[in-house]
């Protein structure tokens, strides 16, 4: 099977702009493309992780990525899927979340001489003359095209800047300088970025006269979420600091039962033919299923030892084992008169973002403590009983063990 049969046999081909020619390209090896990658915080996530799985499977057949930092396009801030707009972050910071950035893709990504290659969109973004952009490109862009765009909807309901307005024209822009400096003659990008991509490879079209193409990858159904990479309430961070590989193990290990092959088949490197024979699998099976899609991702993202002592430990805690359980330390500052409430040890241990959510968990009968239900929202627990620890379970499958310093 050739690697664009490939990439439609696992559901990761959502549109393209000419599926033969594209498809003819990938299969040669002679698709120079890139992805962008805002720098909003200094970790990638498990919402990356498609976009950087494809850049593998397609460097492993012989075409060449782009990793395209967007330092520029980041001091904008991309309005698709919002409803408010996004934290302005400095120049230092935006430099300083690219640095991670490309310290967390090469990883993936053979950067090797002659292999892929990283740029930051802020060389080119930055040195723009306001009036010559408006000049060149402006005059490109119908205004009743753009506010109709799925990428702006959602903003427009609440009002949306001329700030945010430009992001189209930003990343459309960068196609052209791409497609003019680097021979880029594809852009991929998820099925929420298709408005974008598109006025990427008609700007090329209408300037010089050539074609490029675009194609997006699927994103998940929308009971595992339209992106990934988010679990009660949080991101799940590809930096271990951010998110242990054990949480990053256990955030796989929970997707629901209608999501676990479709996530296998997108994210793993497993031979199709070994996923398509789980597809009959139910059940228990199905739990099977979710281990090797854990230990899969967490050996790509962690090493080999990190997934299996992931591993080793998510199957102790579902034993009933405490001793392997992730642990969260607190302090004397974090008790009140000697003692700390169940909403605040679970807000503490992450296990909730927020008291509320911690008070319906509760309320819903959600909450475990040393295999005791809590119900009373006020239930409280001393120094002394921090001291030889505590098993928190909220749910079936997130487990923490609170101690005190």
């Amino acid at each position: 099977m050739k690697i664009y049969e490939e990439l439609v046999a696992r559901g990761l081909i959502a549109q393209v702009t000419n599926e033969e020619e594209i498809k003819n390209m990938i299969n040669e090896g002679k698709a120079t493309f890139y992805i962008g990658f805002d720098c909003t915080a200094d970790s990638l996530t498990a919402g990356h992780f498609m976009a950087l799985t494809l850049m593998k499977r397609l460097q492993m057949a012989g075409n060449k990525p782009i990793a395209l930092i967007g330092g520029g396009t980041t001091m904008i801030g991309d309005p698709t899927g919002r409803t408010d707009m996004r934290k302005m972050l400095t120049i230092e910071d935006i430099n300083h979340n690219a640095e991670c950035f490309k310290r967390q893709m090469e990883r993936f990504i053979d950067f090797g001489e002659g292999k892929a290659t990283m740029i930051n969109n802020a060389d080119w973004l930055l040195n723009l003359n306001y009036v010559e952009l408006l000049r060149e490109v402006g005059a490109c862009f119908s205004v009743n095209r753009m506010l109709s765009a799925e990428c702006y909807k959602q903003r427009m309901e609440k009002g949306l800047s001329f700030l945010e307005f430009n992001y189209m024209i930003m990343q459309s822009y960068d196609f052209y300088h791409l497609f003019k400096t680097y021979g880029c003659n594809m852009q991929f990008g998820g099925d929420d970025q298709w408005s974008n991509m598109l006025g990427g490879t008609e700007l090329i079209r209408r300037k010089l006269g050539q074609d490029a193409h675009a194609m997006t990858i699927t994103l998940l159904t929308d009971s595992q979420g339209k992106k990934m990479g988010k679990t009660a309430g949080n991101a799940v961070w590809l930096d271990p600091n951010k998110t242990s590989p054990f949480e990053f193990y256990q955030y796989w290990r929970n997707v629901g039962d209608e999501d676990v092959l479709k996530c296998i088949r997108m994210l793993t490197f497993l031979p199709i033919e070994q996923i398509n024979e789980m597809d009959s699998w139910e059940g228990a099976q199905l739990n099977r299923a979710k281990e090797i899609l854990a230990y899969e991702l967490t050996q790509m993202v962690h090493g080999t030892e990190e997934a299996e002592k992931a591993q080793t430990m998510a199957r102790s805690l579902f034993t009933g084992g405490a001793d392997n359980a992730p642990t969260v330390e607190l302090s004397a500052d974090d008790l009140v008169d000697g003692a700390i409430d169940i909403l605040s040890v679970l807000v503490k241990a992450e296990l909730v973002p927020s008291r509320s959510e911690a008070r319906r968990a509760v309320e819903q009968g959600g909450v475990v403590v040393n295999d005791e239900k809590i119900t009373n929202l006020r239930h409280s627990f001393t120094s002394d009983d921090l001291k030889a620890g505590i098993l928190v379970r909220r749910g079936k499958k997130n487990f923490k063990k609170v101690v005190i310093k």
